[in-house]
């Protein structure tokens, strides 16, 4: 799926590197948009996201039949975390609404995220099965937890690297189940956490990775699903540039026999 050789890039000014961004139509037809949403935006439009960058308000623009239809969330199928870049899928209709999130539920949907993190991910593919529950003492936090839900995500090494004496694991992750924060819950669970992530990595932690990566470094890179019309489907998103230049910064260490 990915190949991390990337073309040098110019550097972007910090600002640039998040909501700032515009999202992108990847595609679109009579059924659906697929969009590469960048970090920094929210999905769904809240009490508490006013004067903040939203998808749901973002696609008001566009003329379709869920456009204004607030209890289908004007069509967004499933959804990103804030910082989280990468491919969302919105319906424009009710029956590819109800198809595709019929999909979802079905776990029939493929998903595949690029996410770095720290350490040297041994072995180099395997799957992470731990439930996934809010945190009594925590209610915007989430974690493994006894009676918690059902929760699935396998992964597989792309490469490693390094930086000042640090070893990291780029990684193609991949949740068979879909609960909220899984895939840096999980990870964090493997001893191996987000890059830059402030709610699992810990404070001191992901200050110290924000002095080389800015944002939580998680990409939803593929997705691949049956069409509301028939046949399969499949969509990549390349790798940001502001991620991109975070490996950029990053040694590839020397393989021993």
């Amino acid at each position: 799926l990915f190949t991390p050789k990337q073309p040098s890039a110019p550097k972007m000014p910090q600002k640039e590197k998040e909501s700032e961004v515009e999202p992108k139509v990847l595609f679109e037809d009579a059924s659906l948009f697929v969009l590469d949403k960048p970090s920094g935006w929210i999905v769904n439009e809240a009490q508490t996201t006013k004067g903040q960058k939203v998808i749901q308000e973002w696609i008001g623009k566009f003329d379709y039949p869920l456009a204004k239809d607030r209890e289908r969330r004007s069509g967004i199928v499933h959804r990103l975390d804030k910082e989280t870049s990468g491919i969302l899928l919105i319906a424009k209709t009710r029956e590819a609404f109800e198809y595709l999130q019929d999909q979802f539920k079905q776990r029939k949907v493929n998903k595949t995220y690029l996410t770095l993190v720290h350490g040297r991910v041994e072995p180099k593919e395997g799957k992470i099965e731990a439930p996934v529950g809010r945190l009594p003492w925590r209610r915007d936090r989430f974690g493994v937890l006894p009676g918690g839900r059902e929760s699935s995500t396998s992964y597989r090494v792309v490469e490693y690297r390094q930086r000042e004496g640090q070893e990291y694991s780029l990684l193609e992750a991949k949740p068979q189940t879909g609960r909220t924060h899984q895939i840096r819950i999980h990870l964090k669970y493997l001893g191996h956490p987000v890059v830059s992530d402030g709610f699992y990595a810990g404070r001191k932690t992901a200050r110290k990775d924000k002095v080389f990566c800015p944002r939580l470094f998680l990409h939803a890179a593929a997705i691949a699903f049956t069409h509301p019309q028939g046949g399969n489907s499949g969509f990549t998103s390349a790798l940001p540039q502001d991620l991109a230049q975070v490996l950029d910064t990053l040694e590839k260490p020397r393989e021993t026999n």
